[in-house]
């Protein structure tokens, strides 16, 4: 049994809420410094190194050929666990150090994909009220995660047409904001 089964969906659900309304109390609090950190975000460096070492370590973590409670069973794929053992960090440096085009970006699909897993899991085979929220959201970031990895330019794109306008932006911020509190709710109420 994989250590993500053994998140309870409550849990999961305090967490997520607890990110997506300190995330976008901020961007309502304080929209003029979110707008301008947003529009920077893309071709951060530091933020992209930061991100893509968390999410390359998190993958890293997933397919050590040790005992560890979160490494996966690859099934046929096990055989190659130790030549990952090794390629996953030279490849993590060499994407923190060579790729200058949308590293936060890139960072910040590969740390959504790998955090959806726990997500899902903790959603997985639950009879909840309510409990698709966090499926929808995981699903939601697994297909936002692809596009960042693949297409990082779209997320400049959207960035840019979300800080277009002060109220959309603030309208935006508000829906997060808003699922958070439903996310929050059932988890108290039914989870």
């Amino acid at each position: 049994m994989h250590a993500y089964e053994d998140i309870p969906l409550n849990l999961a659900g305090y967490a997520l809420a607890a990110w997506l309304i300190l995330l976008h109390l901020w961007m309502l609090v304080k929209s003029d410094e979110a707008m301008e950190f947003l529009k920077k975000f893309p071709r951060n460096q530091i933020a992209g190194g930061i991100l893509m070492s968390i999410g390359m370590a998190w993958f890293w973590l997933l397919i050590v050929p040790f005992k560890s409670p979160i490494a996966m069973d690859l099934g046929e794929f096990n055989g190659a666990k130790m030549i990952l053992l090794v390629a996953v960090p030279v490849v993590a440096y060499l994407m923190i150090t060579g790729v200058k085009e949308f590293l936060a970006v890139r960072g910040l699909g590969v740390v959504s994909l790998m955090a959806a897993a726990p997500l899902l899991a903790a959603a997985w085979m639950e009879p909840a009220t309510g409990r698709l929220l966090v499926p929808i959201f995981a699903y939601g970031m697994l297909t936002v995660g692809l596009f960042c990895v693949g297409m990082p330019y779209l997320l400049r794109d959207a960035i840019t047409w979300a800080i277009a306008s002060s109220g959309r932006f603030k309208a935006l911020a508000f829906g997060g904001f808003a699922y958070g509190i439903a996310v929050l709710a059932c988890s108290i109420l039914w989870w």
